[in-house]
């Protein structure tokens, strides 16, 4: 056994050493390194490091690639877990974060095999004659041999020919596969837990970029890899993990390759180093400025918003004062404390005259999201009439003016034709009537005081989008509303080309003019005709496969 590594009473000690490189690597992080910008004709050469430049140290090399290693927690415990996985793969293990397709050995401590079979069932997943369920005494050993270990009897809580095992299936369950994953959003389980934050982070970085430039096909690539490399149950690790992922262009794969090596892509350093890349971050930043304003300040030389406010020449738009006016406020996340405190300022209001309506928090907050920019709901009444609907909003607004709640709001009446086809374009607004506010959400209203809040001020300022639409057109509008933004693109992306079909935010169109019967029960609790079914039987899909429409909460974030 090496002097770095000892057994004390059981447990795993280290030296001083081992400790010192722990804690650094535990307080680092990722920061851009090389200014170069990279080519995009296909994978990159690999260029010399850089001597002398301020680096971090890139992710641990693998030396025993034929293992994957995952350390179960149970009986174990968080923070000693994580300091096993970490040291395993400082000694060139790989170790996962989550079990998945990949896994060879599971590494278990104070369990039976029996413990582990069971745990196993509760994730659904079947041991294989080519999973090995080990004791954590392997593990140590093979740290301290620095390579894996024969594995011996007495490292196995399930002997390879599982004969201990009470379930003789096991012994006829085939290896364990990865599944091949979708191409398109609205096909893929994506959770809030993103295993490859160090890529898509970078990917988002580099399509903002290019929608600021408006190039939109490079934008729309990397948000479609950011988007696959989000739904991964696994961190990719080398370029091999990379093999069989769609959506994975030449370009953005250059972005993966480097990070992998250097930690940081260069690309991105020079991106976020970028005068028009940062004026353009900065300018959008205010409610109700987008690319054409932006580019007309960045042309005139303007880089802050003390200048642009402190000139008198400019004239700016209702919405733009409002924005300049509780700029600190809106750009502050809003909490889900928050949004639920503005949900029920929004019910209040809308039941005082439509007393059946349904009000549901669309956009982030309902896929599962703790904090957003704003808060959006969808109205609709099933017992209105087109005149009421239409004197909601109007009634709304007054009553909250009324109230001195209201600092500021536009309202865009309904455009909408009932006999009209759906729009081909995969980013098309809806034509229904909306409004969009800024509300004064008193602290006393959120529970527990979880309003981020300015000192000396009561209220804050949060921004609200209201969307009436008419019952009948409330399973598309919700779809819509809800998002992710890329699962809404590949939703209408699918309906296009593998169904022929054209999808948006009033209705579902085909030539077969398909008539669905029955209803739905939305996670809200409100019965809702004919969705998700019909999106289902005009898709021709099961249940299981267009799990976007189902559960909003394992949507593309």
């Amino acid at each position: 056994m090496t002097s770095e590594l000892f057994m004390k009473e059981g447990r795993l000690s280290l030296t001083s050493g081992d400790t010192d490189r722990w804690h650094r690597q535990k307080h680092q992080k990722l920061l851009p390194m090389d200014p170069l910008q990279m080519a995009h004709s296909g994978p990159r050469k690999k260029r010399p490091r850089q001597m002398g430049a301020s680096m971090v140290s890139p992710p641990h090399d693998i030396k025993f690639r034929d293992l994957v290693l995952y350390i179960l927690e149970k009986k174990m415990g968080t923070t000693r877990r994580a300091f096993l996985m970490e040291l395993a793969r400082s000694k060139g293990f790989r170790v996962e974060n989550e079990l998945s397709d990949s896994v060879t050995h599971i590494v278990a401590e104070n369990n039976s095999g029996s413990d582990v079979l069971e745990w196993l069932q509760v994730q659904n997943v079947k041991a294989s004659s080519q999973l090995e369920l080990l004791d954590i005494s392997w593990l140590i050993e093979s740290m301290g041999a620095g390579k894996p270990v024969e594995v011996a009897g007495k490292h196995q809580l399930v002997r390879r020919d599982y004969s201990a095992s009470p379930n003789p299936e096991l012994q006829k369950t085939p290896p364990l596969v990865v599944k091949k994953i979708p191409l398109y959003a609205c096909q893929r389980r994506t959770t809030l837990n993103n295993f490859n934050h160090i890529f898509t982070d970078a990917f988002e970085v580099l399509a903002e970029n290019y929608e600021f430039k408006e190039n939109e096909i490079s934008s729309a690539t990397f948000m479609r890899a950011a988007s696959v490399l989000k739904s991964l149950p696994f961190t990719i690790i080398s370029m091999k993990d990379t093999e069989g992922i769609p959506c994975l262009e030449d370009k953005v794969k250059c972005v993966i390759e480097e990070i992998i090596e250097d930690g940081e892509s260069s690309e991105v350093k020079a991106v976020l180093n970028d005068e028009r890349y940062q004026s353009f971050k900065l300018f959008t930043s205010v409610f109700g400025v987008g690319l054409k304003t932006s580019e007309k300040w960045f042309r005139m030389g303007f880089r802050t918003l003390s200048k642009i406010k402190s000139d008198k020449t400019l004239k700016f738009t209702q919405m733009q004062k409002a924005g300049f006016l509780y700029y600190e406020d809106l750009v502050s996340c809003v909490t889900r404390a928050e949004a639920e405190a503005v949900g029920v300022l929004v019910k209040e209001a809308v039941w005082a005259f439509l007393p059946d309506a349904f009000v549901t928090m669309t956009g982030g907050f309902r896929r599962g999201k703790k904090i957003g920019h704003d808060v959006d709901f969808l109205i609709t009444s099933p017992g209105s009439t087109d005149e009421e609907e239409e004197q909601l909003l109007p009634k709304v607004i007054n009553l909250w003016q009324r109230k001195e709640l209201l600092l500021y709001y536009d309202l865009v009446e309904s455009t909408f034709e009932k006999l009209k086809l759906p729009s081909r374009k995969v980013d098309a607004l809806d034509h229904f009537q909306k409004c969009f506010l800024i509300l004064k959400l008193h602290h006393q209203r959120v529970d527990s005081g979880k309003c981020s809040q300015q000192e000396g001020k009561t209220w804050k300022a949060i921004r609200v989008d209201l969307v009436m639409c008419p019952y009948e057109r409330r399973a598309f509008a919700l779809l819509g509303w809800t998002g992710s933004r890329q699962f809404e693109r590949d939703l209408r992306r699918y309906a296009t080309h593998e169904r022929k079909m054209i999808l948006d935010n009033h209705a579902l169109y085909d030539k077969t003019k398909i008539t669905v019967e029955g209803s739905w029960k939305d996670p809200d609790g409100s019965t809702v005709p004919t969705w998700p079914r019909i999106y289902l039987k005009g898709f021709g899909l099961k249940d299981d496969e267009l799990v976007g429409s189902l559960e909003p909460v394992q949507r593309e974030h």
